[in-house]
């Protein structure tokens, strides 16, 4: 009625059913992993392979004494416990091999989607530059084919002209008697080329045009995509969105001289940011940091700060782009700025993570953990980041 506890090893066999105890030094050794055991009806039937094809004398050892038994039960007990370690062991590595096995494919596929979108934009962009060199060479041809269709209307207007003026030649060359004697009296005395000839060149002369320059200006468009193919309401947004960090800027830029000249230091700047943080002002702490970085933008610690505050304020990629520049600047890594890039590669995994970039986010969660091994929470938040990619590719 009692729970059976069965040990084997290649030599030792024990069954304890309380009161009930059954042991056995076995003849030979045997192969305990195939081996089995039933218990029923008041009896226990053993099936036992041995290790090597060989006739057995008997069962058990028959000389096996006191010490011998207690010699072999001990070690019997240690190699159980050592086989049990190195299934352990053996499960442990199988599972962290799954895990990395995951994370990889993952990471593919991740890749091979990133690819696959560049691919698209890259087809898009080319199919707009051949659409735009389509158009440029229309324009040309349409510019060709107005100078000709110019050339010939002002090829058809100069014609009748010239028939007019040789009309008038003609009339000139055959007059009547009278008129030719006056003509040959009033030329009597001068060359060949009389006052008569110099008028007949200015009647074949057309008159002079009037020189003019035309000029052209075209509005400049900020975005490369053809009006047809643009979406005017993103692009007014985004023309508004630069109009208005250019006030700021300036604004920022008018707010530093009108500072005072102990206020305009970078110390003061930053206590200021960071009394403001603490008192949750982050968007007074960002412009105190702004303000600092105009007047020294070679200090890290402005830029890490700055990316907390960004963070507070979800402004996610200013997050990125701060402690991006933070670790710009914490170079080379020496153990005196150990915590500085800890903080800003934790800052842009947070802000990865938010915007469900998980794989990007884990690369900063690493190398936060290469630089803090000990760091239990930054350790459980890359597990947990694992598990969410785990999660998104057994979903997908």
């Amino acid at each position: 009625a009692t729970p059976a506890n069965i040990f084997c090893s290649e030599q030792y066999l024990k069954v304890s059913i309380p009161p009930f105890l059954f042991e056995a030094i076995l003849y030979a050794p045997i192969d305990d992993t195939n081996s089995t055991a039933k218990i029923g009806n008041g009896n226990i039937f053993f099936t036992l392979y041995k290790k090597e094809p060989a006739m057995w004398d008997s069962l058990t050892l028959a000389d096996a004494g006191k010490e011998k038994l207690q010699y072999l039960r001990e070690n019997a007990v240690l190699k159980a416990q050592e086989k049990a370690k190195e299934e352990t062991e053996a499960k442990k590595i199988t599972k962290q091999e799954h895990k990395k096995y995951a994370l990889e494919a993952t990471m593919k596929v991740e890749e091979a989607e990133r690819k696959r979108i560049e691919d698209l934009k890259e087809k898009e962009r080319q199919k707009v530059t051949k659409e735009l060199e389509f158009w440029k060479d229309q324009q040309k041809y349409a510019d060709k084919y107005k100078s000709v269709r110019k050339k010939e209307e002002l090829h058809q207007e100069i014609k009748p002209l010239k028939e007019r003026k040789n009309e008038k030649m003609i009339k000139s060359r055959i007059p009547n008697e009278g008129a030719s004697n006056i003509r040959l009296k009033s030329t009597k005395g001068h060359g060949s080329c009389s006052i008569f000839s110099q008028n007949l060149e200015e009647e074949q002369l057309p008159a002079p045009r009037a020189a003019a320059t035309i000029k052209v200006s075209f509005t400049p468009r900020v975005f490369p995509t053809a009006l047809r193919e643009s979406r005017v309401a993103e692009e007014e947004e985004w023309l508004h969105k630069q109009a208005e960090a250019r006030r700021r800027i300036n604004s920022d830029l008018s707010e530093l001289e009108d500072l005072k000249e102990e206020e305009k230091n970078t110390d003061w700047l930053k206590d200021k940011g960071n009394k403001m943080f603490a008192m949750g002002n982050y968007l007074g702490a960002v412009n105190a940091y702004n303000l600092a970085v105009r007047l020294n933008n070679k200090l890290p610690l402005l830029y890490l700060n700055r990316a907390a505050c960004h963070l507070k304020l979800r402004n996610l990629h200013k997050a990125i782009e701060d402690s991006s520049k933070a670790l710009e600047l914490l170079t080379p890594p020496v153990p005196d700025n150990e915590s500085a890039r800890m903080k800003a590669h934790v800052r842009r995994g947070t802000a990865f993570c938010q915007l469900e970039l998980y794989t990007e986010g884990l690369r900063d969660y690493e190398a936060a953990l290469k630089i803090d091994p000990k760091n239990k929470n930054i350790e459980k938040d890359a597990e947990k980041i694992r598990h969410l990619i785990q999660e998104t590719m057994q979903s997908s």
